[in-house]
C-alpha cells in the first residue's frame, strides 16, 4: 500500500517535471495577433521566406525556394563524376570534402593511394579546390607506410576537375538563358 502511494508521488512529480521543462524551453511562444496573420497560407509563406520550413511535396502552384545542394555546385559534380572510379570512403559536402578509400594500381603490388579533395569555395576557381594525394606502401608483413607525396597527378586531378566544372557550369547557363552573371564592376 505504501509502495503505491509513494510510486504515485513519484509519477506526479515526474511529469510536473516534464511539464515545467516543456512549457519552459520555447515550444509554446506567445504571439501578437496584430503581427502574425490568421491565414495558414500567410503564414507558411511567411516561414518559408524566414528561411524556418520547407515543403516535402512542394506546391504545384508556387516555386519552391532556391536551396544549394551538392548537386548545383559544378566543383562538386566535376569530382564526383572525375572519381568514380574508385570507392569513396567519405563525402561530405556541408565540410567541402571527398575522399576516397584506398586503391591499388593493377602494375604496383602493395602499393595504394588514396586522394583528398578539399574545396574552399562554390565558384569554379583554382584556389578554390585543392587535390592531395596519399601514397602507402606495404611489405609482406603487411607493415605499411603512409605518406603525402607532391607529383603532378594532384595537379593533373584539380584541372581536370576546373575543366569539367567550367563545362558543367556553361552547360547550366546555356540552361538558364534569364541568368545573368553579376557584374564585378559594379557590386
Amino acid at each position: 500500500m505504501i509502495i503505491e502511494i509513494i510510486m504515485k508521488f513519484i509519477k506526479i512529480i515526474f511529469f510536473t517535471a516534464i511539464f515545467i521543462n516543456i512549457s519552459g524551453c520555447g515550444i509554446y511562444k506567445k504571439t501578437d495577433a496584430r503581427k502574425v496573420s490568421a491565414n495558414v497560407n500567410d503564414r507558411v509563406e511567411r516561414n518559408m521566406q524566414e528561411g524556418k520550413g520547407y515543403r516535402i511535396l512542394g506546391d504545384k502552384n508556387k516555386n519552391g525556394g532556391v536551396f544549394e545542394f551538392a548537386s548545383s555546385n559544378p566543383m562538386w559534380r566535376a569530382s564526383i563524376k572525375l572519381l568514380e572510379f574508385t570507392p569513396l570512403s567519405n563525402v561530405d559536402y556541408s565540410g567541402g570534402m571527398i575522399i576516397t578509400d584506398w586503391f591499388s594500381d593493377e602494375k604496383a603490388e602493395n602499393v595504394y593511394t588514396k586522394i583528398t579533395v578539399r574545396f574552399f569555395s562554390n565558384e569554379v576557381r583554382a584556389d578554390g579546390v585543392n587535390v592531395i594525394i596519399y601514397k602507402k606502401v606495404c611489405d609482406e608483413l603487411n607493415k605499411c607506410k603512409t605518406s603525402k607525396v607532391k607529383s603532378a597527378l594532384g595537379n593533373e586531378i584539380k584541372i581536370a576537375i576546373l575543366k569539367e566544372a567550367a563545362l558543367i557550369e556553361n552547360n547550366e547557363l546555356t540552361k538558364r538563358p534569364d541568368f545573368k552573371l553579376r557584374d564585378v564592376d559594379n557590386k
